[in-house]
């Protein structure tokens, strides 16, 4: 197969010694080596430019448990970003299904979270399947784009389907920021603070082991993060954390030469 490549997108993120994130710097302060070779910068979006950032939430019935936990944490995403950046908010369980498309107005995010319905049957959670469906969306929108995943990296996909995710998502311009929802699910709060648990959303050891690893692979494929935390009470740090990611992204391009 031989394929041909005009543009590749290189998202960067520049920190400090204490982790800090650096603004200000422009486009010739960065230099690109394509297999040792330097090659000219063609595209420079610095960290003003609007970034897309697309909330992608799992609504099966292990999420349902939570009541909403996550949902309220994520608020410190929408009010960590800036005016200017725009999100959209997509639930999935068998298929992905659009709540709000994208917008400026972070209230009508944070209302779709509020408005958010779970598939508390046997539905599947195709995961790969929805993540593929979603990058599909995402072909027409310009400039900097991030998924942030919130899942419990549960995926009922076929392997043929999870294969040909992570292929894609090598050559895909989109990050994906992944948040794991099991921490409570695994580490559950003494009875009577949570709903019940049923057999339809217990999990063996092993399948949080692969749950895990998967949303490693996926956040990692495309140069992104995944986060693990171990309760509900971590999670507003770790949105706020994802938001000045996102806010301070810069964007490079360059035309390979050959």
């Amino acid at each position: 197969i031989r394929v041909s490549v005009d543009r590749v997108n290189v998202g960067v993120l520049v920190t400090d010694p204490s982790g800090k994130f650096a603004e200000g710097l422009q486009r010739n302060n960065f230099h690109i080596f394509d297999n040792g070779v330097e090659q000219p910068i063609t595209d420079f979006l610095d960290v003003e430019e609007p970034a897309q950032a697309l909330v992608l939430i799992e609504a099966g019935p292990a999420v349902y448990l939570l009541e909403g936990s996550h949902l309220r944490a994520a608020r410190e995403f929408l009010g960590g970003l800036s005016p200017d950046d725009r999100v959209a908010v997509v639930k999935y369980a068998d298929a992905p299904q659009g709540l709000v498309d994208f917008t400026a107005n972070k209230q009508s995010a944070a209302a779709a979270f509020d408005e958010l319905g779970f598939n508390l049957g046997f539905g599947s959670l195709n995961l790969s399947a929805s993540l593929s469906k979603v990058l599909d969306w995402l072909n027409s929108v310009q400039g900097k784009k991030t998924i942030v995943l919130l899942s419990t990296g549960v995926d009922t996909s076929s392997t043929k389907q999870i294969q040909d995710l992570l292929n894609r998502l090598q050559t895909s311009d989109v990050r994906i920021l992944a948040v794991s929802l099991t921490g409570d699910l695994r580490n559950p709060p003494p009875a009577g603070k949570k709903k019940s648990p049923s057999p339809k959303v217990a999990f063996t050891s092993q399948q949080f082991a692969e749950a895990d690893m998967l949303l490693r692979q996926i956040a990692q494929t495309t140069g992104g993060q995944a986060y693990f935390p171990a309760n509900s009470s971590e999670l507003p740090a770790v949105f706020a954390h994802i938001a000045q990611m996102v806010r301070h992204e810069f964007s490079l391009a360059f035309v390979p030469p050959a």
